[in-house]
């Protein structure tokens, strides 16, 4: 989540009369994130999500994401569900731009992270990719394999600028991936972004975690659900310091397997999609750093992170 576009309590008033949600108390930024302009908007009714998709996403993918929050909360899957307009509709403009208002979800991102958290999210995960098996509608990952290319044509030229070189590393680990990446490995529709801070829970005092629920689905797509697991494994299983814990991707693996067993075929590709998930992280970070976006409110993400857990995944072995 973060914050592009810019907007006043007259334009959100203005929004909010095709709702029948009641009259508008508050609204705030969220600046978290890097893709979309978000709002917190609360409403004499309750709280809401107000999503401004910023020019990176096609008008055509946005009914696939509104399809697929209504399908995974329609079986169990906690997560934000589109708001329908009184004449029937999800999807909106505002600012010129396309845009969607969700439910709020209760709980917070991670900061700590335990075992205990990921055993709760290898059951969610799992949990949405069976879920998902018979969803009819599928969109492309357009930030997997066939997109790094042209995202590394775009930052090879200043990419030492990040660190030293970044640009042959990059290049390097290209290449061989492009040569060795798996290929029919069991998919379905995949969240593509589960990181600590879009996985909330919730916790009485007193008590455990309890996993509340995901939210950011707008990187959501059709893609290997390993590969979906190699993403969690890169954003959960480091510490503050960049070393990895083996703890946790126990009890993340351990937590999926026992409800969705991985294939010999996913098991055998896992330590090379590990290394494409940190390359892909590490080229839209790099991206980021390098092309920021004047006037926008956003909380930016470190590069550096990515090129020490590519570095790692390289020379490991599960």
């Amino acid at each position: 989540m973060a914050v592009y576009t810019q907007l006043d309590a007259s334009d959100i008033k203005s929004f909010l009369s095709r709702y029948d949600i009641g009259g508008l108390e508050s609204f705030k930024g969220i600046t978290e994130g890097v893709s979309n302009t978000n709002y917190l908007v609360e409403t004499t009714q309750g709280k809401f999500i107000l999503t401004l998709f910023e020019k990176h996403f096609k008008l055509e993918e946005l009914p696939y994401f509104v399809a697929l929050m209504d399908w995974w909360a329609q079986r169990g899957i906690s997560c934000p569900e589109p708001i329908r307009m009184t004449d029937g509709g999800a999807l909106s403009a505002l600012k010129e731009r396309p845009a969607l208002l969700v439910s709020f979800l209760e709980g917070e991102g991670v900061r700590k992270i335990t075992p205990e958290h990921l055993m709760q999210l290898g059951a969610l995960a799992a949990q949405m990719h069976i879920s998902g098996m018979e969803f009819p509608y599928s969109r492309a990952n357009g930030l997997s394999l066939l997109a790094w290319e042209s995202m590394i044509d775009m930052i090879s030229e200043r990419a030492d600028e990040i660190t030293p070189g970044l640009k042959k590393r990059i290049s390097n680990e290209y290449n061989y991936l492009s040569e060795h990446w798996p290929q029919d490995l069991p998919g379905g529709p995949i969240h593509a972004d589960l990181f600590p801070d879009n996985v909330f829970f919730t916790k009485a005092f007193g008590k455990s975690p309890k996993l509340s629920g995901v939210i950011d689905l707008y990187f959501s797509c059709h893609d290997f659900w390993a590969y979906d697991l190699a993403i969690c494994v890169n954003a959960w299983c480091f510490d503050e310091r960049h070393r990895f814990v083996p703890e946790r991707v126990q009890a993340l693996m351990q937590s999926y397997n026992d409800a969705r067993p991985m294939t010999q075929e996913e098991e055998a590709s896992f330590p090379l999609l590990l290394r494409g998930a940190a390359l892909r992280f590490l080229l839209t970070r790099s991206y980021d750093r390098l092309n920021p976006v004047l006037g926008a409110d956003i909380t930016p993400k470190d590069p550096l992170e990515y090129v020490a857990k590519l570095e790692f995944f390289q020379n490991y072995t599960p």
